[in-house]
């Protein structure tokens, strides 16, 4: 090929090229809930004695896949142009050739039309993980969607996106299998965070001493509900708190200033603070008396609320998508319906009113709920059962 590519590999791996190669592809590393799967897996396969290689144009995640080991090939796979399609599959084809892999496992729609053609050809098992549920308006959106629905096994991150599958895509022949995504119970454990990190955070965030802390983390994007938040906050009968909206703009400094102007209308420029991406979220969540994610439109999975749940902290959610699964309602948080503002602000002021002990029984029992249900090494041993079933007699591992 004409286009140079950049190959990046971890420490020494155990596993000589007789062992499966395991082909994960992705738009990017720049951080969120696929590329933070994405290494998970990566880091069972080379623990199973797999080799784990992962394709992707790039980005600050890349040196946590080469901690855990894995293999990563820079490439341009994050483009969305149909004319890129069939160079990214011929580069795909040279990497799979090069490392020996046996399976590939597209995580996004982009890349996953060039590597479907590439597996294809190379008559290899072609795994997809339907991460999001992706708009479907028109013919056009959902064909191009629907590749997602085109691999040997597709995982499906929720109940909820299973049956989205089944119903918008028609897929009924078994090839779908639910495996949601997991939380690390070492990385979100209130135990393992020091007061040294807490306290670091709410200098940062500029935190008075003894408020409430109400917290929605998530990129700043409209379905987010950012301004559902920003409604419910006057409406509650007590003003102590302050109110942390952590999460990038992504670019979207539009929506930023337009939520902006909202805290002023509202006069809340006292109590809304804005936090940009913010990388040691055990300790944002240790801060939080209550957590929110208030998206308009439905979550594939939840993470959020899942994460929060694990470190022991009261959430408000939305009652719609994969959020319906991972939170009880009346055990181990609150569902509102979107965009209803005022059933928000009434379960946020049933969170901060907890007493102690009825905090501390949340606690134990949201933390017990993830760790029973969705565990990391659940999601990373049930998607390992799948390449193994793909793989039948090859694997002897």
């Amino acid at each position: 090929m004409s286009l140079d590519l950049e190959t990046s590999t971890g420490r020494p791996l155990a596993a000589s090229l007789d062992a499966p190669g395991i082909l994960q592809v992705l738009p990017s590393m720049n951080g969120g809930g696929v590329e933070r799967g994405t290494v998970d897996v990566a880091a069972a396969i080379v623990q199973a004695g797999w080799r784990a290689i992962v394709a992707s144009a790039g980005g600050p995640m890349v040196r946590e896949l080469l901690r855990a080991g894995a293999t990563h090939v820079t490439l341009p796979v994050d483009t969305r142009s149909p004319f890129a399609r069939g160079r990214n599959a011929r580069l795909l084809m040279d990497v799979a050739r090069e490392h020996s892999v046996s399976l590939v496992h597209a995580r996004s729609r982009a890349p996953a039309w060039a590597a479907r053609a590439a597996t294809k050809k190379l008559g290899l098992p072609f795994v997809t993980t339907f991460h999001g549920y992706y708009s479907h308006g028109n013919p056009l959106k959902r064909y191009y969607n629907s590749v997602m629905t085109k691999g040997d096994a597709v995982i499906a991150i929720s109940r909820f996106i299973s049956e989205h599958i089944r119903k918008v895509y028609k897929v009924t022949d078994g090839r779908v299998v639910t495996i949601p995504r997991g939380v690390d119970s070492v990385l979100f454990d209130p135990a393992g965070v020091g007061p040294h990190r807490i306290a670091r955070l709410a200098k940062a965030w500029r935190l008075p001493d003894g408020a409430p802390v109400i917290m929605l983390p998530g990129r700043l994007t409209r379905w987010k509900g950012h301004t559902v938040l920003l409604e419910a906050l006057p409406q509650m009968a007590r003003r102590d708190f302050v109110c942390v909206i952590v999460g990038s703009t992504g670019g979207r400094e539009r929506y930023k200033r337009e939520l902006e102007r909202v805290v002023a209308q509202r006069k809340l420029e006292s109590m809304v603070r804005f936090v940009d991406h913010e990388s040691d979220m055990a300790a944002a969540y240790m801060l939080a008396d209550v957590v929110v994610s208030a998206s308009t439109d439905p979550e594939a999975f939840g993470r959020v609320t899942a994460e929060a749940q694990a470190m022991g902290r009261p959430v408000v959610a939305t009652s719609h998508g994969g959020t319906m699964e991972t939170v009880v309602p009346g055990e181990t948080g609150w569902l509102v319906p979107p965009g209803d503002a005022t059933l928000l602000a009434q379960a946020l002021e049933q969170a901060l009113g907890l007493s102690a002990p009825a905090r501390e029984f949340l606690a134990r029992k949201a933390r017990a709920h993830i760790l029973r249900n969705f565990s990391l090494e659940g999601m990373c041993g049930a998607t390992l059962d799948v390449y193994r079933r793909l793989l039948g007699e090859s694997v002897r591992y």
